[in-house]
């Protein structure tokens, strides 16, 4: 058996702001959706059909700097996700490093609401 990622959910307080960080940095369009309590917005699909979304709920959903890390497929380079960062309200927390020639390079952010999130690249 392999375990691989079938959904994220990145837990926000401002579902406004985070919205506006994330389409920045990684030149998309996130879906919003309301249900009540829960406000959603959703990520588009990867071409593997991995999504996942921001996800605000006073109760259910709180932004932290701990707890499990999510690290996004920023291929080609991640640079150019990571140079975005700081200019829309984040924080780099490590920059961009080479973790071997064969799984390529890392770098981790802080978003607007305080979640640490990784991102990869082969270059």
């Amino acid at each position: 058996m392999s375990i691989s990622l079938a959904w994220f959910e990145i837990p926000v307080t401002d579902l406004s702001r985070a919205k506006i960080f994330y389409e920045t940095i990684f030149d998309i369009k996130i879906q919003l959706l309301d249900l009540g309590a829960l406000k959603i917005g959703s990520f588009p699909a990867s071409p593997s059909g991995v999504s996942g979304a921001l996800c605000q709920h006073a109760e259910f959903y709180k932004p932290s700097f701990e707890g499990p890390m999510i690290y996004i497929d920023a291929n080609p380079d991640l640079s150019t996700i990571l140079n975005k960062v700081e200019s829309v309200g984040g924080k780099i927390l490590f920059p961009k490093r080479l973790i071997s020639p064969d799984q390529g390079y890392t770098a981790i952010f802080i978003d607007t609401e305080g979640n640490r999130i990784g991102l990869r690249s082969k270059n």
